[in-house]
């Protein structure tokens, strides 16, 4: 339990509903003279010499100066057959990225997040707009600067309780730098169990479901948050609940399981969601089982909201909210194994395996 569980792999940023902001202010620093010469923009053209030879690449990155949320970094400045007008440093924090420029061979980053870990990689450009190659990426990880825990998650709440899910839900910690996941745990006379993950980066719900219960079954659980500095919560006041007796109703919903494409490592899954009710579902989470040594490499139609004790939670999409009668809805991932699913919930509701 006391081992911090990996991040989630952020794939796909097109495909996520909500961006991941990192925040960077970003100004070039003079504190190193560049030791290229910078000349005038346009002055191959001015010389009537038509220029199509890059500069060398610049010198490795190194950090000059470093704090908790700044970083100035330097290279060994790189030739040119007419001169280097700049340089073009590019900067990549989870999966949000951005560039900056310097006529020096030094810049400075701000506002950048304690213990956060960014890559930043440099080419030079000359007056006609020639790139030269860039050094091995660097990687900065920024010192610790948080030593505050978030707040206690408030007591979970149980509804839509069925024989083997129930629904958690709890008011949200408060955190001064930047909340990284909330952790649910099942409480047993032999100690805290964690169950499942719920996400934070970007801000997630303070919600999940639970799956893989057994029915009739009393269970307790807690919850506690962690922020990005390895920073817990205390765990929240506890909630116990009771799954329902088994029961085996008519499916109102079939979700249909199709493999698109193969390779060494990886398999692209389809899932169409068919609803068989006389009612439109408006919004929705679909849970099924997903072995905790499977991996998921990229999910398109739907967010991730949890993992936990061998099921994935995700969400709908804004497009595919409402799935009216007779109507489907579709979801994508890519996975490390194929692995064909067994169980389905739609909103805690069981489906069928088609």
């Amino acid at each position: 339990m006391g081992n911090r569980p990996s991040r989630p792999v952020r794939w796909w940023a097109r495909c996520l509903s909500v961006p991941v902001l990192a925040g960077a202010l970003i100004a070039a620093s003079a504190s190193v003279p560049a030791s290229a010469s910078v000349p005038a923009s346009g002055y191959a053209a001015s010389a009537g010499v038509e220029d199509t030879e890059p500069p060398s690449a610049p010198g490795p990155i190194t950090i000059a100066e470093i704090s908790n949320t700044s970083v100035v970094l330097t290279w060994a400045a790189s030739t040119d057959n007419i001169g280097v007008v700049q340089y073009a440093v590019s900067y990549l924090y989870l999966d949000t990225g951005g560039s900056a420029f310097t006529s020096t061979n030094s810049i400075r980053f701000d506002n950048l997040r304690p213990s956060g870990s960014y890559t930043f990689r440099v080419t030079a450009v000359d007056a006609a707009g020639n790139r030269s190659p860039s050094p091995p990426a660097r990687l900065v990880t920024m010192p610790p600067g948080d030593d505050q825990p978030p707040t206690t998650p408030g007591r979970p709440v149980a509804s839509e309780i069925t024989d083997r899910t129930v629904k958690l839900s709890w008011v949200h910690s408060v955190e001064n730098i930047q909340l990284d996941i909330y952790q649910i745990f099942q409480v047993t006379d032999a100690g805290n169990t964690l169950v499942r993950d719920v996400n934070q980066i970007p801000r997630g719900p303070s919600e999940t479901v639970v799956g893989g219960l057994t029915p009739a079954t009393t269970y307790t659980f807690v919850v506690r948050a962690r922020d990005e500095a390895d920073n817990y919560s205390a765990f929240s006041e506890p909630v116990t609940v009771t799954t329902l007796p088994a029961s085996e109703p008519d499916p109102i919903c079939t979700v249909r399981y199709r493999v698109g494409g193969q390779w060494p490592g990886g398999t692209q899954v389809e899932l169409l969601i068919v609803n068989h009710a006389t009612t439109a579902v408006d919004g929705w989470t679909l849970t099924w089982n997903f072995p905790a040594e499977q991996r998921l490499h990229a999910l398109r139609g739907a967010v991730l909201i949890g993992r936990g004790d061998g099921t994935i939670t995700v969400q709908n999409a804004r497009h595919n909210a409402t799935i009216r009668p007779g109507g489907t809805a579709t979801l994508g991932y890519v996975t490390s194994m194929s692995v064909t699913p067994t169980d389905y919930w739609l909103n805690s509701r069981r489906c069928q395996a088609g």
